[in-house]
This record gives structure tokens, sequence and C-alpha cells, in this order.
């Protein structure tokens, strides 16, 4: 039998904030703004305060306070697998796995967090079908629960039905909750959620650079659509679900006696009026592990954009396998959406050890081993790896996406938006070119 709703063990009558999660990077930003809103009640009460290893936060932009087929998962699905050289999962170096613990259809068990008392925050996982996703988020569920948060394990999207039990099972908690923390202000899942709730404060962490897109659209009162989908047509299920939408839309507006805050490592330059924007320096990330060791190599990420329809996947190609000539990668760090043909076309034609990380990669650099240099597209990490490895020896080096690797049906804002990210990255170096010497 699923999980359904309630099928993470029961929720505090009085609870006083909802998050919602649907990928592990989500998970990760709702437990670094847990640390970082306790540091911060800490400091109201007592006088300043600061997390162990906290750095110096970075600037979050002009206005701010200080800036995605399997439903019953297997432990396999994101830590082990092949050999070095191949492309299914093969899962990161490091220190001894966390110990995991699953309810009915792989689902999280309640309760596992020992004598850790309950904090006041539920994090309810609308669940994926991907079994990358879904392996990364049974880890960082435990994470969490190490922390005394409540997970609540939803598989949102377990059949024609599963819609109806989650949101059936969790208005009654929605309608109860004083704040909502979220992680995809662009998801129709959570933009339907927030139709119920009565919470009048609302919170917005990371969704990777997608965040820097919602804000910019949120200042400009646009409809919230994903970078790499601006400049085509909404299809029809755009146009039915364009009320609900436009009803987020406007619940993310900060009003009387409504509160908007955004928790963010990205570099915003468009903030709403009223808008409260925090700095996500990975405090809890750097408190609780690390520092690394370092290797000497160098280390590849990847990233889905030729999943995503943006980048060729033969222009792709060519260019991982110039960044492994030049810099003498070893590994590559694969992203959770990267296809598995895809993958071991890379693995053969390069002679990259292909790693499946079963964490974010700003958790899986920080407990190390990590080269010396890493090696990123325009993604998310050239702006949280920095902040994650302050104060180590690593350095983060970005490579553009040219032009001519973009797909005719990319979007036409997609040059744009990922020049941006490299742009506007702090503490990086930026790759002039990717041909081998």
């Amino acid at each position: 039998m699923s999980p359904r709703a309630g099928s993470a063990g029961p929720c505090p009558a009085s609870t006083h904030t909802l998050a919602f999660v649907e990928s592990p990077v989500q998970l990760l930003n709702v437990l670094e703004w847990a640390h970082a809103d306790a540091l911060r009640a800490a400091g109201e009460s007592t006088g300043p305060a600061s997390g162990a290893g906290a750095g110096p936060a970075p600037a979050a932009g002009p206005g701010a306070d200080t800036s995605t087929a399997d439903a019953a998962p297997d432990a396999a699905e994101a830590a082990s697998g092949p050999t070095p050289g191949t492309a299914g999962p093969s899962p990161a170096p490091g220190p001894a796995p966390i110990p995991e613990a699953t309810g009915p259809a792989g689902g999280p068990v309640p309760g596992t967090a020992g004598a850790v008392a309950h904090t006041g925050l539920t994090l309810v996982v609308l669940s994926p079908n991907d079994p990358m996703t879904r392996g990364q988020l049974r880890r960082m569920a435990e994470l969490a629960r190490g922390e005394g948060h409540e997970v609540r394990w939803e598989e949102a999207r377990g059949g024609a039905t599963a819609p109806f039990h989650t949101v059936g099972g969790l208005a009654p908690l929605l309608r109860r909750a004083k704040r909502i923390v979220m992680g995809d202000p662009f998801s129709r899942y959570v933009q339907l959620l927030l139709t119920i709730t009565r919470a009048r404060d609302l919170v917005v962490v990371d969704d990777g650079t997608a965040t820097m897109e919602f804000v910019s659209q949120l200042a400009r009162g646009e409809r919230l659509v994903r970078w790499h989908r601006r400049g085509g047509r909404p299809g029809p299920r755009d146009l039915v679900f364009a009320p609900i939408s436009a009803s987020a839309r406007r619940r993310l507006t900060p009003g009387s006696g409504r509160r908007v805050e955004v928790f963010s490592s990205m570099p915003i330059t468009e903030t709403p009026d009223g808008v409260h924007v925090t700095a996500n320096d990975f405090s809890w990330t750097r408190a609780r592990f690390g520092p690394p060791r370092l290797t000497k190599g160098a280390d590849l990420v990847g990233t889905s954009l030729v999943e995503t329809g943006v980048v060729d996947p033969d222009r792709y190609l060519e260019a991982v396998k110039n960044l492994t000539k030049t810099y003498g990668a070893t590994r590559y760090f694969a992203h959770r959406r990267e296809s598995t043909d895809k993958l071991h076309r890379l693995a053969v034609e390069t002679g990259l050890e292909i790693v499946r990380p079963d964490l974010p990669l700003e958790l899986i650099a920080r407990r190390g081993p990590i080269g010396r240099t890493i090696l990123s597209f325009p993604s998310t990490v050239v702006h949280t790896l920095p902040l994650a490895l302050v104060g180590t020896e690593v350095r983060v080096a970005v490579c553009d996406i040219d032009p001519a690797w973009l797909t005719a049906t990319a979007s036409p804002r997609a040059q744009g938006f990922l020049s941006g990210v490299t742009g506007t990255a702090r503490d990086v170096h930026r790759l002039s070119s990717v041909v081998p010497i």
C-alpha cells in the first residue's frame, strides 16, 4: 500500500510552520532557513547569535535585508551502482552513509529522530516519481528528523487519485498553519495548496537559480513561468490552471497583514515592494559537515540543460570532453535529472567516473573528499558551493554556455538568463574557453 496523506505520522494539532518540498535542494534550504530562523529568534531574545562555522552573509541585492516512473522506491536507486567509468548510480565518496528508515512502499518512517524534541516545523515531502530524486529526498528526510523536525511523506504523484488524497489530507494542517515555507513557487501543487491556507506569513526558500526568476517576475507583476519555458505559448493545461496560478501570485505579493520572505543565496536584483530578502550563507551545512579532505584533481558538475531542451546533446558532450582534457577532470557529479543514456555516453567517450550523489552537492562537497577545482556550467552550484566551502582551498570555475550550443527550441530567454547566472556569481573563476590545450 502506498503511503497517502498522514502516512508519515501524526502532526501536532498546533502546527506552527508547514514546509512543502519536492526536491532535495529545496529540503536542504528549508533546513538552512530553520537554522537561520532559530538563530534569529535566539538573537532577538538574548542578543546577537551566530551559528557554528558561520561566515559573512552574501549581499542579496538592492533592497534586501541582508539572496522537479517509480512509485515504490528502493534504497539502491541512489546509493549503489556500477564501477567507475559507467553511467549508472555510483555513490559519492565520503563518510559512512547516513542510516535511513523506510515505511510502506519505501516512504520514510516517522519518529526516527530519537530523543530530539519537535521544533514546530513540519516538512511535507510532495514526492516526485523520479527514482534519483526520491532517493536523495529520503536521505535528506533523515537529516531533517535528526534536527528534530517532523517529516510527512506524501505520494503526491502515485496515481490518478493521489492528488485528491494528498490535498484532502493536508487541508486541515494548511488551515491551522501560521506560516508556510515553500521551495518551488512555480509548482502547480504548491500553488494549489496556497489557495487553501490561511497563513499570513509566507517564506520562499531557494529552488536554485529559479529563485532569481521568481523574484523578478513577482516584482514586475508577471505570471509565474519557469525561465526555460518563457517565450512559448501557454498550453491547454496552463490555461485551465491560470486562475489558480494568478491566485497564488496574489498570495505571494505582500499586503496588509501578509508577510513574504525570500530566503536565498542567489543574487536578487529586483526586489518587490514589501518582500523581505534574507541571505542564505549555508551556516547549517558548514556547522554540520566538514571541512572536507581535498584531492589534487578536478571534479566536474553536470547539468540537466540537455534534458530540459535548452542545450544540444552533441554540443554538450563536446564541451565536457574539452573541459576534461583541459583541466584534468576525473569525476563527473551527475545532476539527479540527467538521463542514463546521456551519462553512459559521457562515461564511454570521456573516461570520466560518473558519480550519482545521494545528497545535494553542497553536502557532498562539504563532507569530501572533493577536488581542489570544481568545474561547472551555469547552475545553482556556482552560487552555493563557494558559500558551503568558504574557508577551504577549493576553487569553483564556471564555463559559459556558448550560444551555438542552444537548441532551436530553446526559450528566447535562455541565453540571457544563463549569462546572468554566471555573471552574478561571487567568488568563482570564469573560464574563457573550453578548447583543449
